[in-house]
């Protein structure tokens, strides 16, 4: 299929630049594949709309303070970055933009909140788009680096990338507990503790996965065929305990309810042999026409960037026609759009 079919017009006040005071309040598009309809609700109302044998998927990954802004020392020109990843070694590798041509060897001065030098990342060898191999003059575990001299990792429709406090409570999901996103799992941002917990009185089963979001999931397909798109690889787990449950919901005949398309695509990598499985590793999965799914009966999932894999994966998921009228109807009824923004249920 050619990109420009996945490309629609929104107005820019309906790009969402900050949550709700209640995250729960969000509106909710109920989209339902097989009589074709659409209803207007709110998140706060999954209780009533889910049911008991039913189960949520949650991604428990964790947000990184992973933008990173400081200046040349040769130069000090300004530069700002992206840490992506770090191995065993205490190598980063960094999204560097900056005016001019970096050079190996260079060394970049990191600047805290407060602009204060806060550490040094010397540049070691360019990889490919924009992206460099780069060492920190620091022993620190690179999370705790990045506590200290990073920011919240925004994209740059939210306020051109620029956080302000609230940004560290509000870019992350309440059951955040593993490290390593450099972008948050945005279906997730609509849940409150009080509403996970009526949830579960309701007889609705929460089960964990992990992937960990990266740049590469964010970024506009460049190529005008989708079957010459090459998707960034992300480190994704479905553990033993979390696959039982999933068999054992199903096999009962509860549905599978994917809480952002990071999870589709962990549970789908996972059963890519036809039966669901426990899976550690990258997964490279782009789901777009035709994809036979077969781990996900329902999924939850704010409104995407157009032209962008996330709306391929949905349009996939929930039909071409169908998820086209949902969006068009989420933007005459003036739904808030992408990481802040409303959600859209598609069962």
């Amino acid at each position: 299929m050619d990109i420009d079919a996945y490309d629609y017009e929104l107005t820019r006040e309906l790009i969402a630049q900050q949550p709700l005071r209640r995250r729960s309040d969000a509106r909710l598009l109920i989209v339902r594949r097989g009589d074709e309809s659409l209803a207007h609700r709110h998140v706060r109302d999954l209780p009533e709309i889910l049911d008991p044998g039913d189960c949520l998927v949650l991604n428990d990954t964790r947000v990184v303070a992973a933008r990173l802004v400081g200046c040349r020392l040769a130069t000090r020109g300004r530069w700002s970055g992206l840490f992506l990843e770090a191995d065993a070694a205490g190598l980063w590798k960094v999204l560097c933009k900056t005016r001019g041509r970096l050079a190996p060897g260079e060394v970049i001065v990191l600047r805290d909140c407060a602009s204060r030098d806060a550490a040094r990342l010397t540049l070691l060898s360019k990889l490919s788009e924009g992206m460099w191999a780069a060492r920190p003059d620091s022993d620190e575990p690179a999370f705790r680096l990045l506590d200290r001299v990073g920011r919240v990792p925004l994209p740059p429709y939210i306020r051109n990338g620029e956080m302000v406090a609230a940004d560290c409570d509000n870019y992350q999901t309440v059951f955040a507990e593993r490290p390593g996103a450099v972008a948050a799992p945005t279906a997730g941002l609509h849940f409150t503790e009080e509403l996970l917990h009526r949830l579960e009185s309701r007889g609705v089963r929460l089960v964990r996965i992990t992937l960990h979001v990266g740049i590469g999931t964010f970024r506009p397909i460049s190529v005008r065929r989708l079957e010459d798109h090459k998707m960034h690889a992300e480190w994704a787990c479905l553990t033993a305990d979390a696959a039982n449950h999933l068999q054992s919901i199903r096999a009962h005949g509860g549905r599978i309810v994917a809480v952002g398309t990071t999870v589709v695509r962990t549970l789908e990598t996972a059963a890519t042999g036809g039966l669901l499985r426990p899976w550690e590793g990258f997964t490279d999965l782009f789901i777009r026409p035709p994809y036979p799914f077969r781990a996900v009966d329902a999924l939850l999932t704010n409104f995407h960037l157009p032209k962008s894999t996330l709306l391929v994966l949905v349009r996939t998921f929930g039909g071409e026609a169908l998820i086209r009228r949902a969006y068009a109807e989420a933007i005459g009824q003036r739904y808030r759009f992408f990481s802040y923004g409303d959600a859209m249920l598609v069962l």
